[in-house]
């Protein structure tokens, strides 16, 4: 069983979602902690609710990154990590623990990179982008990280056509569904053959 860490800034969807793929055994791991930057967050509840351990830190409560980075590694090594996976976590992982952690942190984006992937495409900033652009199909992108934002070798991809009446609202919660299956399942396939 390898062990995961998970990174998440907000609600948690994915991270339930992932915990759900641990405990049926679809994805051949086990998720040892959980890693935020922000306090008061449904994440936290989820992992508590299933005695996983939670780490709150923001790098800006730190003097410097470096501080940070050494902090950060500390924390993953505590927690035994074998993968990293990012499920709605805002904040640029630093360079040092990417290279550590090198083809061995996972992240899912809303939409079908290299479209709409980049620093300050997330949330409903993505799907806004894509109505806006008249496109027709929109999805999620599984993807190594790497020291650029969205750029890592592509691992799974799942998408849908847009309706004609769509909103950011609308798409929002179906590329959300679509997460939810697709980011197990290339998490399961990765562990088998990669890490």
């Amino acid at each position: 069983m390898k062990n995961i860490v998970v990174f998440a800034s907000g609600s948690g969807s994915n991270f339930q979602s992932l915990i759900e793929a641990t405990l049926t055994g679809q994805i051949p791991g086990v998720i040892t902690g959980l890693i935020t930057d922000r306090k008061n967050i449904q994440a936290i509840d989820r992992a508590k609710k299933h005695n996983i351990p939670v780490e709150i830190l923001n790098p800006s409560s730190f003097d410097n990154e470096e501080t940070y980075s050494t902090t950060l590694l500390k924390t993953l090594s505590r927690f035994n990590t074998d993968l990293i996976v990012l499920a709605g976590y805002l904040k640029k992982i630093p360079n040092s623990i990417i290279s550590i952690y090198q083809n061995r942190i996972l992240n899912i984006h809303p939409s079908l990179l290299p479209k709409y992937g980049g620093k300050g495409f997330y949330g409903k900033r993505v799907h806004q982008a894509v109505i806006e652009n008249n496109e027709a199909e929109s999805g999620c992108t599984v993807h190594l990280v790497t020291e650029i934002y969205d750029d890592g070798p592509v691992l799974g991809q799942s998408k849908i056509m847009l309706a004609e009446d769509e909103t950011a609202d609308s798409l929002a919660k179906k590329i959300l569904a679509l997460e939810h299956k697709l980011y197990p399942q290339v998490i399961s396939d990765f562990l088998k053959t990669n890490v």
